[in-house]
């Protein structure tokens, strides 16, 4: 009973600063689609070309969701820190569990509407050009994928900043190092080995982005997934995150218990 109400009291309170920032939502929802373009026009030298427009959204709503999430996540944690609210939340019998599920269901929730807009503006622009957005109920898979492992990295960075703290700048690198090396605007066949090695090793977005491509744009299955390292590891990959995520943020909790370094800043 005590994990069902602080886990929908933590979803709730996610919520209510969703709507109180309304507008700085509001700019966010302007200003990735806006970014969404302008890559496209960097890309198409100076043209909104049809093919890349489809390739380019489906990186970029990835990676808007996982900047949003992260961030969301991250600073809802440093934010208690610094106010010296999250020592006191320790304190109750509430488990941290509670804590953090709700959290990251609400970041979750609250990076959709960014996300989405992103979304509609690439479908649109495509729709404006003569073509048409596909679907296919197979992207459910890699989509959710991509909201697993996405979550499982917010819980690496929330456990390190309870020890560390001021560790912002590790949250923006790590999201521009997806935008270029991730696989979110140039399809990893096209990259170095090395780097697409990497990428679909451990950027969380990165296998699920190929599986939608070849999905919506080569019309392949799930089961037969020509780029990246097959089904099996666009489900195992997230899974491995969230696990890595689960010991390291408990490991480092405890730390900053045993240290009573919660509530410092």
């Amino acid at each position: 009973m005590i994990f069902a109400r602080g886990f929908a009291a933590e979803v709730r309170k996610g919520l209510l600063n969703l709507v109180a920032g309304w507008r700085e939502v509001l700019i966010q929802m302007a200003t990735f689609p806006l970014f969404y373009l302008l890559i496209v026009l960097f890309m198409g030298r100076g043209q909104l070309r049809a093919d890349l427009l489809l390739p380019v959204l489906l990186g970029m709503v990835a990676l808007t969701f996982i900047h949003e999430q992260v961030n969301r996540v991250f600073w809802s944690y440093l934010g208690d820190i610094q106010s010296g609210v999250l020592e006191q939340t320790y304190l109750t019998p509430l488990p941290s569990a509670a804590l953090i599920l709700g959290r990251q269901v609400a970041a979750v929730i609250s990076a959709l509407p960014t996300a989405l807009a992103v979304l509609a503006t690439g479908a649109v622009t495509i729709t404006l050009q003569g073509g048409r957005l596909p679907f296919d109920a197979q992207v459910i898979v890699p989509l959710a994928a991509i909201t697993l492992g996405t979550c499982g990295l917010a819980l690496i960075l929330c456990g390190l900043t309870l020890v560390f703290k001021r560790i912002e700048i590790i949250t923006q690198l790590s999201v521009a190092a997806y935008a270029i090396a991730g696989g979110t605007l140039v399809p990893l066949a096209a990259m170095p080995d090395p780097v697409a090695f990497l990428s679909r090793l451990a950027v969380p977005i990165a296998p699920g982005i190929e599986a939608m491509r070849d999905i919506l744009l080569g019309g392949h299955s799930l089961a037969a997934l020509p780029t990246g390292w097959g089904l099996g590891w666009l489900l195992v990959q997230p899974l491995l995150i969230t696990i890595a995520g689960v010991i390291l943020f408990n490991r480092l909790e405890h730390l900053a218990r045993r240290r009573g370094t919660l509530g410092r800043y």
